[in-house]
């Protein structure tokens, strides 16, 4: 039996603040770049971009950065744009040591941005890099053994659940 942390209805919550956080943060700003870790974080960048197209005045553009986690050695974007002057916002579905964000950051350093943040639906306390995560839809202290997994479906988080 999974322990679910979040239902779908209080992801979609979480969601909901972190865009309006988002959105207060970023006010007068005219490019807004989500990049979206692949799988998850990609479905989750989507639903941020629905929510904030209603509430900041900006253009938004989602990409998706491609890695591999346990091994992060190439890391691709979907688009070869210039991402001079813009704020870049990393979107991953968990936080936990910070090593995949930390490498997700490698090729926007190429750029000039003007701001880059970083977003996780859920964020742990396990840290091993040096990442601060700028938005964060809910944090939970866990054991080094516990898992945290996001169920994703049709484009929508779906819940989260402890194993």
């Amino acid at each position: 039996m999974k322990n679910f942390i979040l239902t779908a209805d209080q992801a979609e919550k979480k969601l909901q603040r972190m865009a309006y956080e988002i959105a207060e943060r970023n006010v007068g700003e005219s490019k807004i770049v989500l990049a979206g870790i692949k799988e998850n974080g990609v479905v989750i960048a989507r639903q941020l971009k629905d929510l904030l197209k209603d509430i900041l005045k900006a253009e938004i553009e989602i990409f998706e950065v491609s890695l591999d986690k346990r091994n992060p050695g190439e890391i691709r974007l979907s688009a070869q744009k210039k991402l001079d002057d813009c704020v870049i916002i990393l979107v991953d579905d968990v936080a936990n040591s910070g090593k995949t964000m930390l490498y997700s950051l490698k090729p926007f350093l190429d750029f000039h941005p003007k701001k880059i943040q970083t977003l996780a639906l859920v964020d742990r306390t396990h840290k091993t890099f040096p990442v601060h995560t700028d938005y964060v839809g809910y944090s939970l202290a866990t054991t080094l053994q516990e898992q945290i997994f996001v169920e994703v479906s049709k484009d929508k988080v779906t819940g989260a659940w402890l194993e």
